[in-house]
């Protein structure tokens, strides 16, 4: 009979190599990745999605006129609004609302594109942030505080994942708006500076005149990443001499993070001369693709070009695309500005839905909707709303949530979320679950402290997830 017996100090013989090259394994995979601020990441726990299209709507669109229906404001338009304190009277939305999908989710007719989408969309009507005051709330939605300089949502999305693709940024921002903070929206702050987005500015959409992404037009705002005066040899000669300076100086501090950011946004910038101007050309998109979008026609041509430009970021391997709709503060004019707003991107974002289904890039990519705060339920003038931070609605798109869901709720009039009340902090922390990462773990070691992007509070909403 054979004694197949094994003593504690034969397995530990046998297997000593094998725990030497574990712990190898491990430290020259962490070092690679503090190497190179580029590779992707080993997420915090299985995520549902690996990269994000943010439609932002600057300027505030009112929900009760969208997505938040609210029979009562028919009801009492008119009448004062019971415990606020105001003299406005309730005004009544100009808009009808109907049921949608088999979820029966309410939308308004404003956006009768995206309506058809209702069992894919997860309303989230019981939003509210801090302040009603547009510079403050869209730098809130963007980088969770107001009052510091704060990494965006992108920036830390993008050092929290990494990048599928060197040769392109990780964050892109599309349009991004000239106020309400500028370039701190789409900005890195005490992040490596590689992780800061790179805003793209189309000429389009309201923004500015040019041609890009038309077929023979002008790239401005990425164009001038290739200097046509020097072959690429040339370029690398250049950029070596001035990396070698920075390495230079590195080697004397030791540890400098901006010299290091500086370093390797440079060489991502020499990358992105190959790939970037290829993925923003959309002239060889089929003509049904094109139409899909609603490029070519006036109304929807700006924001079309934009989405879809942003389904070939994400297809590229880009983790965090923004795209940015200004001009939706309508202090007056709404029965007729608010309308022409939404024509304006309604086709253009139903398109986006479409098309990432139908290439089956929709389960992993997060889609989300909003501004930075809502409208009141009462009027302001004959014509318009006021700001109102105090409730308003948000929606998510594919990336892991459940469509057809309606989550939270504002009052009977839409001036205050009563309901499964969700912050910014919860929406940053939620977002970020969804990529993969926890909230609390994403920090990054800044004055003393470990910052993160919900700051010192958040929750994950578990409930609308699949």
């Amino acid at each position: 009979m054979v004694n197949h017996t094994v003593s504690r100090r034969d397995i530990l013989k046998s297997t000593v190599a094998g725990f030497g090259y574990l712990a190898f394994a491990g430290l020259s995979t962490m070092a690679n990745e503090r190497a190179n601020p580029l590779t992707p990441r080993r997420t915090h726990f299985p995520a549902r999605a690996r990269h994000v299209i943010f439609l932002c709507m600057e300027g505030a669109p009112s929900h009760v006129d969208t997505f938040d229906y609210k029979p009562k404001l028919a009801e009492r338009a008119g009448q004062s609004m019971p415990r606020a304190r105001t003299f406005a009277r309730l005004m009544a939305s100009p808009y009808r609302f109907s049921q949608h999908g088999q979820s029966g989710l309410w939308i308004s007719e404003v956006f009768p594109e995206v309506a058809k989408h209702a069992d894919e969309l997860c309303l989230l009507r019981g939003m509210h942030t801090d302040v009603p005051a547009h510079a403050q709330a869209f730098l809130q939605l963007h980088t969770g505080i107001f009052q510091f300089k704060r990494p965006s949502m992108g920036a830390w999305a993008f050092y929290g994942l990494g990048t599928e693709n060197e040769n392109l940024p990780g964050f892109v921002s599309i349009n991004p708006p000239l106020q309400n903070g500028g370039p701190a929206n789409y900005g890195s702050a005490f992040l490596p500076a590689v992780y800061q987005g790179t805003p793209i500015r189309t000429g389009f959409g309201g923004f500015g005149g040019g041609g890009f992404g038309r077929p023979g037009g002008s790239t401005p705002g990425v164009s001038n990443i290739r200097n046509p005066n020097q072959t690429t040899a040339a370029q690398r000669r250049q950029l070596d001499f001035i990396q070698s300076l920075h390495r230079g100086a590195l080697e004397r501090d030791r540890q400098h993070p901006g010299i290091d950011g500086a370093i390797q946004s440079l060489e991502l910038a020499f990358r992105m001369q190959n790939d970037m101007p290829r993925v923003i050309d959309i002239a060889g998109e089929s003509a049904a693709t094109r139409a899909l979008y609603g490029i070519g026609n006036d109304g929807t041509d700006g924001f079309g070009r934009q989405c879809l430009m942003a389904r070939r970021f994400v297809e590229a391997g880009v983790r965090f695309v923004e795209v940015t709709s200004g001009q939706w503060d309508h202090h007056q004019n709404l029965r007729t500005a608010l309308a022409n707003k939404a024509q304006s991107v309604d086709r253009p974002i139903a398109g986006l839905l479409t098309d990432l289904k139908s290439r089956g890039l929709l389960d992993d990519t997060l889609v989300i909707w909003g501004g930075e705060f809502g409208r009141t339920p009462y009027g302001q003038g004959s014509d318009g709303r006021d700001h109102n931070h105090r409730g308003f609605t948000t929606w998510m798109a594919g990336g892991g949530v459940r469509g057809g869901l309606s989550h939270g709720a504002t009052d009977d009039f839409g001036y205050e979320a009563v309901e499964d009340k969700m912050h910014i902090h919860d929406w940053h922390a939620t977002i970020l679950h969804l990529l993969g990462l926890d909230h609390e773990r994403l920090t990054y070691r800044y004055a003393g402290r470990d910052m993160r992007l919900t700051d010192v509070r958040g929750t994950v909403v578990r409930e609308i997830m699949r």
